[in-house]
């Protein structure tokens, strides 16, 4: 895709509602940078704006690239967004904090440091911690997790950041909304919350029935993607995510839930593009499209 100068952009997003009118549904599109892996950090938000989207799940690592070149800071890379009318919903990620064993705490916190200046510097308020366990787990583990996300939070509260817990269906600590929420709530920190992957969701062992565990308002964050008929779930792994409303898992009622929960924010696409033969030869723009094209009609 082209790169567009700025006053196509200022243009382009004069015509566009602003994210606080989109909001008045409860939820909104939004896309996360890992389904535009392909492109640097400017071309795929340029490219997600272009479609009309108007809120993005920031890419820390390639955000930090765009940084770092000649020219350009936090600061430019924060009104880049600005300008292209982009709010960051969100960003991704830290892996393996409630997991962490207790001597690889300390590093894992120096490596949330700069995630967390940087968060901050661009404007967005919350980051994405996917729980990574492997091998078995005892009850000691989920009270060791739930300190460690403390320990966390209490390092993201001068920052203004949330921590967000994400649970993954292949995870032996959090592979569940059950476990998930069981970490979250011991962690008891207003710095920390749970959030939910409709994949991981769909795709593991969690149960339809478990959304009934969330309060209202606890839920925090959303990806929205679709889990495929085939291969078997056993068999999935990342490239195997589908587009919302192509796959087996039942959306609509999973959104209807969570709108009866009260949550209310991005229902954030979350492809692997680099990992995805189906979408790799997409842009960003058309990548933003197809997602407004099937997500809208799923949360409408």
């Amino acid at each position: 895709m082209e790169s567009l100068n700025r006053r196509e952009f200022l243009t382009a997003a004069a015509v566009l509602p602003p994210l606080m009118q989109s909001r008045a549904g409860g939820l909104f599109v939004s896309i996360h940078q890992a389904s535009t892996s392909r492109s640097d950090f400017k071309m795929s938000v340029e490219g997600i704006a272009k479609a009309g989207v108007r809120a993005v799940e920031v890419d820390l690592a390639r955000c930090r690239q765009f940084t770092q070149q000649p020219g350009e800071s936090p600061a430019t890379a924060r009104r880049l967004l600005s300008d292209l009318g982009l709010r960051p919903v969100s960003t991704s990620n830290h892996l393996g904090l409630p997991d962490a064993p207790a001597s690889g705490l300390a590093a894992s916190l120096d490596g949330l440091k700069w995630k967390l200046e940087l968060i901050q510097a661009i404007g967005a308020d919350r980051i994405v911690c996917p729980s990574t366990s492997t091998g078995a787990k005892t009850e000691d583990d989920y009270k060791r997790g739930a300190e460690q996300l403390r320990t966390g939070g209490e390092l993201a509260k001068p920052y203004n950041v949330t921590l967000m817990l994400e649970f993954a269906r292949t995870s032996t600590l959090a592979g569940s909304l059950p476990s998930a929420l069981k970490i979250v709530r011991e962690t008891n920190h207003p710095n920390v919350r749970v959030m939910l992957d409709t994949f991981h969701f769909w795709g593991g062992i969690s149960k339809f029935e478990d959304l009934e565990l969330l309060r209202d308002g606890e839920l925090a964050h959303l990806h929205f993607e679709d889990v495929p008929a085939d291969p078997p779930r056993e068999q999935q792994g990342q490239p195997h995510r589908a587009w919302p409303g192509e796959g087996i898992a039942p959306l609509r009622r999973i959104i209807e839930v969570l709108k009866r929960k009260q949550y209310s924010g991005p229902a954030s696409m979350e492809l692997f593009q680099a990992a995805d033969p189906r979408i790799q030869s997409m842009d960003p723009y058309q990548i933003a499209m197809k997602a407004k094209a099937t997500i809208e009609p799923l949360i409408g």
